[in-house]
């Protein structure tokens, strides 16, 4: 029931029979825009469920939180990749340095059981002892031409790891404008009042329909009284 209503209907100019049909219709009203609005919480609950909605603002789900995470967590694990490359490095260069004095060892044997050969040519044992040094050379040759690839590939995977870096710092920069921008809607919306001093909003106004708003029934029952 309306103001106009109400004073209409103490005037004695309406009648109270129309008014709760104009209520009923009201209600009816209510009910389908309630329904309304529960199924639209529905709705919303479940395409919060689905990810559709902005989660919470809780620990787990502030954003610069999570990217300060990120860019910690990828710059020390990033660290600790280059140190992994670098010692590999460090084991391939010090395998080749190896294979460089067993080569020359090798060298050696093979010029003297080339001259042992030359001079006992009807001794087998000579031969094949030369003929084992060339296929140990020719093998060392082959570790050493792997050992130089993987070297190749380590260079690569650090000039890879260079964008790694990038990105970071890319993340950092996003970080650094939505700080500067938070700051700047902070004190966009910055007022002189202290909320606490601010006047306190109107807990009920015109359509509302809680429990502290007047009833229907208690409007007739309040014209009984008069009535009476």
């Amino acid at each position: 029931m309306t103001q106009e209503e109400l004073d209409a209907l103490m005037a004695g100019d309406l009648d109270l029979d129309s008014v709760s049909d104009s209520d009923d219709v009201s209600t009816g009203e209510k009910e389908e825009s309630s329904e309304k609005k529960k199924s639209d919480d529905d709705v919303y609950s479940v395409a919060e469920d689905d990810g559709v909605y902005p989660p919470p603002a809780t620990e787990e789900h502030k954003v610069v939180h999570q990217l300060d995470d990120v860019t910690r967590d990828s710059e020390q694990k990033a660290s600790e990749i280059f140190d992994a490359l670098d010692a590999v490095m460090n084991n391939t260069d010090e395998a080749l340095q190896e294979l460089q004095g067993i080569q020359k060892k090798i060298d050696d044997f093979g010029q003297l059981f080339t001259t042992l050969h030359e001079k006992f040519p009807h001794i087998n044992r000579f031969e094949k002892a030369l003929d084992d040094s060339k296929e140990l050379n020719s093998s060392i040759e082959n570790i050493v031409s792997l050992l130089e690839t993987s070297n190749d590939y380590i260079l690569n995977a650090m000039d890879t790891m260079q964008y790694q870096d990038i990105h970071r710092q890319k993340i950092e920069r996003v970080i650094n404008i939505m700080r500067a921008l938070s700051k700047y809607m902070s004190l966009l919306f910055e007022g002189q009042v202290d909320d606490e001093q601010r006047v306190k909003s109107a807990k009920h106004i015109e359509g509302d329909t809680t429990e502290d708003v007047i009833s229907n029934d208690d409007i007739e029952a309040l014209i009984a009284q008069f009535g009476s």
